[in-house]
């Protein structure tokens, strides 16, 4: 069974940076970890950055220009590096597939990213 584990948060004042990354110990390789998802407080899950249906790379709106995506050749490891951050970037952060359509992976614990003002 497919297990991540999601670190590299903290907190950092605006307009710093962080490195997330995502691993999935215990996994075989080629497991199909393609994306990065967050959930602000209150609201629900959404994607950050992640490979799209047509195999072409999506960044949110909100994020583009500042993060940047990259998984490895295996496909079993995902970093996201997050630069200028924001306050309203304070959210829980998580990896899975991309959006394949595809049942999900089991959700990890994410890693808690909070952005003083």
């Amino acid at each position: 069974q497919v297990q991540l584990v999601e670190s590299g948060g903290g907190l950092v004042q605006a307009g710093g940076s962080l490195k997330l990354s995502c691993t999935a110990p215990g996994s075989i390789s080629n497991i199909n970890v393609a994306g990065w998802y967050r959930r602000i407080p209150g609201k629900q899950r959404e994607v950050v950055a992640a490979v799209g249906r047509t195999g072409s790379l999506y960044y949110a709106e909100s994020v583009k220009g500042r993060f940047t995506f990259s998984r490895d050749s295996a496909k079993n490891t995902v970093t996201l590096q997050m630069n200028s951050l924001k306050p309203e970037d304070t959210a829980v952060y998580y990896c899975n597939k991309g959006l394949d359509g595809t049942t999900w992976y089991p959700w990890g614990q994410g890693t808690q990213v909070t952005v003083s003002p």
